[in-house]
């Protein structure tokens, strides 16, 4: 019995240590749509995740990729022609072979319910963050709608073995909802965001670079991603870690307008118009601080032509001045933001600017431009920004870092397809749901903003499919900026268009 009794106190012991384990351990907070994909098989959205593929037929599954909308291409871009890590032995020492040679892809651009960005200042950051369940979910699952007016989803499909969601809105405002799903699902399937891979490309710069005890460093997001403080938060916290000491001065810059005119939204750009229009929603004339300044027209150097700026004037005063080009808002919000600097009393080097949103690459030759005339600007003679760009200032895509992380988690998982042949690419797109009332639709077949910004949390409601792309609901010009921009997708999805 005297053998017995120590046995017997050190297991009540490991029991009393292991409860106070579990108490200690954090429990995960869950949104409605997450608490139905996991436990509501009634529901609209349960994922079924028992039949989720085991890790052994996983390394098969493609890798998934989501956006608000089409911007998010030049992420996938991205990934699918990166080299920076050698393939035998996983160093970041490029091979001359594509790191993800013989991966498959599924694409999925939620372009019915963006712009993701004005959800926050909607009030709706709830909603927002059920969208970026449902896009994870839609990846996670093996159904899609073949077209819009279908009931239910039939076509078979793929499951895919992580997420990367490409868009900086979703991934301040969904990411954790998302890890939440994921750590729940028991599926092992792992997802990263852009945020935190646009930030350490930021630091490797400033590291690199030849002034480092005061800097700026400039952020162009959508207003939800920076209203989030995502990046600010960010920039603070890998500052830390990576125990740099120089000063830092981020200047947030909200891009109102700038990814719904890429994608071409009706109330922001439209090239079918020769003037003003009262559903306009872009940036006006004023004085606030998101406003188009009158006395800052020619710093903006706008563009004029092919109606690109739309406006009347009355006794040579602008009475109506709309932006009708996706080039001007990107020469509005960088000359905002060169502005903040050099209204602000630290007036730190601009050493890089992130492209906080994944449209904005779209018009990166433009932004390199304006920035190249802002270098030279004179007014009364003097440089005006000349000493507010540091020399070797550079733009920073996240989208680099986000594919090495992606790389890198998915060798440590060891889910590399290893497969001889090149990737495919699978495109999908959110488009209105056949059951949505007419009057809750534009004239152009997209939600009112009434209704996309009304819609309530939770609700078993469908009202946007996804069905792949086609030349039915990607716009012309859409398609052919993705063309232009974006060329090596466009050759793995062109022949899928029908």
């Amino acid at each position: 019995m005297k053998r017995i009794i120590p046995f017997l106190i050190i297991a009540l012991a490991t029991l009393a240590l292991s409860s106070c384990k579990e108490k200690d351990k954090p429990v995960l907070q869950t949104i409605p749509v997450t608490d139905k994909a996991l436990g509501e098989p009634s529901s609209v959205w349960y994922a079924d995740f028992d039949k989720f593929p085991d890790k052994e037929e996983r390394s098969q599954l493609p890798i998934g990729v989501f956006d608000s909308g089409t911007g998010g291409l030049t992420v996938l871009e991205v990934i699918l022609k990166s080299d920076y890590m050698d393939n035998i032995d996983g160093d970041l020492d490029p091979d001359g072979v594509p790191d993800f040679r013989g991966e498959d892809f599924q694409y999925l651009a939620d372009q019915a319910n963006m712009p993701y960005g004005t959800y926050s200042s909607e009030g709706k950051a709830d909603y927002l963050r059920e969208l970026a369940v449902k896009d994870a979910l839609f990846l996670l699952g093996d159904k899609y709608y073949e077209r819009s007016s279908d009931k239910y989803a039939k076509a078979k499909k793929q499951r895919c073995k992580i997420i990367v969601v490409a868009c900086n809105t979703a991934t301040a405002y969904g990411l954790n909802d998302i890890k939440n799903l994921l750590e729940l699902s028991g599926t092992g399937v792992k997802v990263i965001g852009v945020i935190n891979a646009g930030v350490n490309a930021a630091f490797d710069d400033i590291l690199s670079s030849r002034q480092r005890d005061s800097l700026a460093v400039g952020v162009m997001a959508t207003i939800g991603t920076i209203d989030s403080d995502a990046y600010r938060r960010t920039i603070m916290q890998v500052k830390k870690e990576r125990a740099y000491e120089g000063f830092i001065q981020v200047v947030n810059q909200k891009g109102a307008g700038f990814a719904e005119a890429v994608d071409l939204e009706k109330d922001f750009v439209d090239l079918s118009l020769t003037a003003p229009r009262d559903t306009y929603r872009g940036p006006k004339i004023g004085e606030g601080p998101d406003d188009i300044k009158e006395d800052l027209l020619d710093v903006y150097n706008f563009c004029y032509a092919d109606n690109a700026i739309l406006y009347k004037k009355v006794n040579k005063k602008f009475t109506e001045f709309q932006l009708n080009s996706a080039a001007n808002y990107a020469r509005l919000h960088l000359v905002s933001l060169l502005e903040q600097l050099r209204q602000s009393p630290e007036q730190a080097p601009l050493k890089s600017i992130i492209l906080g949103c994944t449209h904005y690459p779209f018009l990166l030759d433009t932004m390199k431009k304006a920035l190249d005339e802002l270098k030279v600007y004179r007014r009364n003679g003097k440089l005006l920004y000349a000493h507010l760009i540091a020399d070797d200032f550079t733009f920073i895509d996240p989208a680099v870092f986000t594919a090495i992380e992606c790389c890198k988690t998915l060798r440590e998982d060891r889910l590399m397809a290893l497969r001889t042949r090149m990737g495919q690419v699978e495109a999908f797109i959110s488009v209105p749901s056949y059951s949505v009332p007419s009057k809750n639709l534009e004239k152009n077949g997209g939600l009112t903003h009434a209704f996309k910004y009304g819609r309530a949390v939770g609700s078993e409601d469908v009202t946007t499919v996804v069905v792949p792309f086609s030349k039915d609901n990607l716009n012309p010009d859409n398609m052919k900026r993705i063309q232009k921009l974006v060329p090596y997708t466009w050759e793995k999805i062109k022949d899928k268009l029908n």
